[in-house]
């Protein structure tokens, strides 16, 4: 799935621009000043990115109010944390924005008594807010370099594990989960991961279909998966879930 020109370019932008001073140290005198200005626009994220459009359950509100997400991303992108585009972590490698991953986590609908499957999950930032919805979050990431800094980024929050491994294979050694949530636009129902949900279980993902695409949420039932279509989204592609192409002779 092609990325758009905007969201390219705004990564771009902001990196190239360098932010010397982005890496904020505690004696620095712009401190207090810094923090309160990121409380500033993550109240205004969830006015106008997540209340505007229809996320109402207050839990998830409550939770990405809570978790500080220019935590979450490099020093030189902490001026695009809050806005309504997916930012590039790592190469390749992004947040979702914030009006798909909270679409996607009502659309889920995590319980508090829920063992969680947290697909790419890249810095930790999914797995943060997760862990304020359901009991467990398995955090899976396959990069090395990103499991050390998600680990790094969630060591306070207790329920959340962070383990390394192929994305498209989930983690079976934790299986099975009552929600498996996928952080990218994938181009087909992933088999692998749809075998590791509990009964009753709920996986969300964002089907690519062309330039765009729609959130999809399946649900195991009496042994056999259902799926239904969500909202129109379009998020960056998650690494490892390609189509399968067949021989041909």
């Amino acid at each position: 799935m092609r990325i758009s020109a905007a969201i390219a370019a705004a990564n771009a932008s902001v990196a190239l621009s360098g932010h010397r001073g982005a890496s904020i140290s505690p004696a620095h005198s712009g401190l207090a000043e810094s923090m309160s200005s990121f409380s500033v626009q993550r109240r205004n994220m969830i006015e106008a990115q997540i209340r505007a459009n229809d996320v109402t359950d207050p839990r998830i509100q409550a939770a990405m109010n809570d978790v500080p997400r220019e935590r979450f991303v490099p020093p030189e992108k902490r001026a695009l944390a809050y806005a309504d585009i997916p930012v590039e972590v790592s190469p390749g490698r992004y947040l979702l924005d914030p009006r798909t991953f909270a679409k996607l986590l009502e659309l889920a609908d995590v319980r508090p008594e829920d063992r969680v499957l947290d697909v790419g999950c890249v810095t930790g930032y999914s797995a943060a807010v997760i862990a304020r919805l359901a009991q467990k979050v398995f955090a899976l990431e396959q990069d090395a370099a990103l499991v050390r800094l998600a680990s790094e980024r969630v060591s306070g929050t207790p329920n959340v594990e962070v383990v390394q491994g192929a994305l498209n294979q989930g983690h079976k050694p934790a299986a099975p989960f009552d929600v498996i949530f996928v952080n990218g636009a994938i181009q087909e129902p992933p088999e692998v991961l749809l075998g590791q949900l509990a009964e009753g279980g709920r996986l969300v993902a964002v089907l690519a279909d062309g330039t765009g695409g729609k959130a999809q949420l399946f649900v195991r039932e009496h042994g056999r998966i259902g799926g239904r279509p969500g909202f129109d989204a379009s998020v960056p592609a998650l690494v490892g879930f390609s189509k399968s192409v067949g021989f041909r002779f």
